[in-house]
């Protein structure tokens, strides 16, 4: 299940291989701040567009609700069943109960830190689908998964509930994201969607009888790296898990592409029996050109304590420059014309990355650059360019250069 925050990054979902995915509308999401989400409107169109691609769809309701705030939630619900959604992620019993009352599916959102099989039994009145909490180790939810089976744990479906992890991304401080450090310093509450990450930032504790300031020990030390899993997939798997959700639906399209490119490959390596180091390092190695922390693997292993930033910001290894917008694309002969805006060059032999609503996201190697019908080796700010592509874009898509940053994988 892979994340969208955008038309970009719906499609590249799509392009990679997803079989669901997740998005919210409006601001009762936890992402309602920092992704740029969905109308209402949008809702027909989402779904019109991943059924042709037999992909379902769910719709995250899941910050706390006020009271102020119920009509607007059941308005939404309705909007969403009408538009035929597959499904609605929820922590709230205001949002789970509706939606369960109007013959919506539910599926338990990790807010609801469900750790323990008698949480799964409860939610199972309302849930097909449960999120367990990120703190939990493999072997307490292979536990989970097996007293599902072994008690015929339906959902009001009529089918065995399904557990849901997250596989990759972002990890939080706080247990399963219940966190009041944005709420408390600035007023933005972080169970609202409106978290301003200041765990993500450097602190320095400072002595109040003298000057003395230490940063403590030059890392980030509220700021977990990503999580990554990619290495032991076979394990979840093998715990019962079926459901492998991605994080990010306030990161780029080609980071939505490449994770769920990476992930269904693992997932299919593990069904086909080629599921080895070698490859588990060539995923690594491409998850690693998208924006990460860096990585670790969690608590699913048994680690009581996270691993932690040592600097701020993404450490991917490539990272996007942006070039300028697809101004024509040629579909009889491929070929895309492009108006290089920035002071920047760009030269054969050079990575592109294209990005659009509905292209979604191509990336390509730059054989041979045209201006004026005539080869030239490189362009330059003001140039207006054509190069050959393998797949068709579309006016208005963003061309970047793939600079490489480094390369610690």
């Amino acid at each position: 299940m892979s994340p969208c925050g955008s038309w970009e990054s719906l499609r590249a979902a799509l392009q990679g291989g997803a079989d669901a995915v997740y998005f919210g509308v409006g601001k009762l999401n936890m992402r309602s701040r920092s992704a740029a989400n969905f109308t209402v409107d949008d809702l027909p169109r989402i779904v019109q567009t991943c059924r042709e691609a037999g992909v379902r769809t769910y719709l995250t309701v899941n910050t706390i609700i006020y009271n102020s705030e119920i009509d607007e939630m059941h308005r939404l619900l309705d909007a969403a069943l009408a538009a035929g959604i597959s499904a609605v992620i929820a922590s709230d019993m205001a949002v789970i109960a509706y939606a369960h009352r109007i013959g919506l599916e539910v599926h338990i959102s990790t807010q609801c830190n469900v750790s323990n099989t008698e949480a799964v039994r409860w939610y199972s009145q309302f849930a097909d689908v449960v999120v367990t909490a990120r703190e939990l180790s493999l072997g307490q939810v292979a536990e989970i998964t097996q007293y599902i089976r072994q008690n015929d744990i339906r959902g009001p479906k009529g089918e065995l509930v399904q557990v849901e992890v997250f596989a990759h991304g972002a990890l939080c401080m706080s247990v399963s994201g219940k966190c009041y450090l944005s709420l408390d310093n600035y007023n933005y509450s972080a169970n609202r969607g409106a978290c301003l990450q200041l765990c993500r930032r450097g602190y320095i504790v400072k002595d109040k009888e003298s000057d003395l300031e230490l940063e403590i020990d030059n890392e980030y030390i509220m700021s977990p790296k990503d999580l990554c899993t990619i290495g032991f997939l076979d394990k979840i798997v093998r715990a019962g898990v079926r459901v492998l959700k991605i994080e990010g639906r306030g990161r780029s399209a080609d980071y939505v592409r490449t994770v769920t490119e990476c992930y269904r490959e693992a997932v299919e390596a593990i069904a086909d029996g080629t599921y080895t180091e070698e490859r588990i390092e060539g995923w690594t190695r491409r998850l690693a050109t998208v924006f990460n922390r860096g990585f670790w693997d969690g608590y699913y292993l048994g680690r009581r304590l996270g691993e932690w930033s040592d600097r701020y910001g993404s450490q991917a290894t490539e990272q996007k420059v942006y070039l300028g917008p697809v101004h024509n694309f040629f579909g009889r002969i491929g070929v895309a014309e492009v108006q290089l805006q920035t002071a920047e060059t760009l030269r054969v032999g050079d990575e592109v990355v294209v990005i659009g609503e509905t292209t979604g996201v191509y990336r390509a190697t730059i054989q041979e650059l045209r201006t004026d019908r005539d080869p030239v080796p490189e362009v330059h700010q003001g140039d207006r360019f054509s190069f050959k592509t393998t797949e068709p874009l579309h006016r208005g898509d963003k061309v970047y250069r793939i600079d490489m940053v480094n390369d610690e994988y």
